[in-house]
């Protein structure tokens, strides 16, 4: 059974890197495609926000790579400085994609509604699951009660990971549909977009597999302790 588990976790590995390279890839690939009308990611952020009739959220440039995402508590679309000032496909879709959470926040889409209720307790999860863990597995035969409490604790961490799928997926699909019917992508360019934005569903598909797989040999080691 462990030898299975190792062949699962492998192949997990395995995709988790080639998902991650792909979408370097990708997004460096449409980074070089500029979009016609000569829009930046800020711009596209601004009017995406603009035409769902949300006031009340801030467009601002983050550091880093790949550092984008949208903060409900202080309500801003935070763009990485390569999507925030760049005009290309890669920008746009990001900029739409994060935007799209700024959408699902405005109309209480229910399962961002949700994972934010988690994450007080997954934040605290996360902080004392693995020393839990460490210490029920050296401890099992004494005390399996710790490994228990660890791997719900781990448990809190892997449901997190798949509430948060459908989050991005239609956080995706609604950048995708505002993208096309706003003509801000067309024919020669909404497919690289679309392949942009699927790269990085993946990545979170890849993710709760991985948990889930991770989850599931704590449990096989807590039941096999005897």
């Amino acid at each position: 059974m462990i030898s299975i588990y190792w062949i699962l976790f492998i192949g997990i590995a395995l995709a988790s890197w080639g998902v991650q390279a792909s979408l370097k890839s990708k997004f460096k690939r449409y980074s070089k495609i500029p979009l016609g009308n000569g829009m930046t990611g800020a711009d596209v952020a601004r009017q995406m926000l603009e035409e769902n009739g949300i006031t009340d959220v801030e467009v601002i440039s983050v550091s880093g790579s790949l550092t984008d995402h949208y903060n409900p508590t202080h309500k801003t679309v935070n763009l990485s400085e390569n999507v925030y000032g760049t005009c290309s496909v890669a920008a746009a879709a990001v900029a739409a994609h994060e935007c799209g959470h700024a959408v699902q926040h405005a109309t209480a889409y229910a399962p961002l509604k949700m994972r934010s209720t988690l994450v007080p307790i997954v934040t605290f999860s996360s902080q004392w699951m693995t020393l839990v863990l460490l210490g029920g597995m050296l401890l099992i035969n004494i005390f399996p009660q710790l490994m228990l409490i660890g791997i719900i604790l781990f448990a809190i961490t892997t449901l997190f990971s798949f509430i948060t799928l459908p989050v991005e997926i239609n956080a995706s699909k609604r950048a995708l549909v505002w993208l096309k019917t706003s003509n801000v992508t067309d024919v020669s360019n909404h497919t690289q977009a679309e392949s942009a934005l699927r790269s990085a569903a993946y990545t979170y598909v890849v993710a709760a597999l991985g948990s889930l797989a991770t989850l599931l040999y704590y449990i096989m080691v807590f039941l096999g302790r005897k």
